[in-house]
């Protein structure tokens, strides 16, 4: 059976889109595309239309980077990164309550112990944060949350409280969490040993295109 899914969600709104484009044949007159180019008009935020018919989306995403490279400058510095989440996350923000949770936990937000002596990370801030946000029904921070408590981090280990967590995460249809609530319910971890409610969470997991949750369904078969 495949372990809980240890990860944190750092960009809980990133969607990975992906295409199948057909290429045009090989024997597709690229002297005519060549010569009609420069007769048409094309703004700097466009592929012109004879290329974007022979191109994949993903030959036409590369292409658009290559014509329009990100300009310097333009991303935040770790240090401002935090100071806008922290920002916003005391003034009751749930998503950048979540942020800086996450900051925290790894470290990428400069934390001092009792003797001064920086640390590596701080599971306990991080989860302070994470209460703060799942409070507010945010369902990334209650994954989170659950899996400090599934694995004693910040928290002191209690996978009752895990399994609530995830169950509210995954009703909320957050894909790990549905996965990991499965995997309680496997290993009668917080909850009563139940192979039929494992195998129903890890189903809408795998909907949803989990692949720990397909793993975890093929080994039950």
């Amino acid at each position: 059976m495949n372990p809980l899914v240890a990860m944190l969600l750092t960009a809980p709104f990133l969607l990975m889109l992906t295409g199948c484009g057909e290429k045009s044949p090989e024997s597709a007159d690229k002297s005519e595309i060549q010569t009609r180019l420069p007769d048409e008009f094309t703004s700097e935020k466009q592929i012109p239309s004879l290329l974007e018919d022979t191109l994949t989306p993903d030959e036409k995403s590369e292409l658009l980077q290559q014509i329009m490279p990100s300009e310097p400058g333009n991303e935040l510095t770790p240090e401002e990164k935090f100071l806008n989440l922290r920002k916003d996350a005391e003034a009751g923000d749930p998503k950048a309550q979540n942020g800086l949770g996450v900051m925290y936990y790894t470290g990428e937000a400069v934390s001092k112990g009792a003797s001064g002596k920086i640390l590596d990370n701080d599971p306990a801030t991080a989860a302070a944060w994470f209460h703060r946000s799942a409070a507010q029904g945010y369902a990334d921070a209650q994954f989170n949350l659950g899996l400090m408590y599934a694995n004693g981090e910040g928290v002191p280990q209690d996978p009752v409280k895990a399994v609530e967590l995830f169950q509210k995460a995954a009703e909320q249809g957050n894909v790990d969490a549905q996965n990991n609530l499965g995997v309680m319910y496997y290993a009668g971890e917080g909850v009563p040993k139940d192979d039929a409610k494992a195998r129903e969470w890890f189903r809408k997991a795998a909907a949803q295109g989990n692949a720990d949750a397909q793993a975890n369904l093929d080994a039950m078969k």
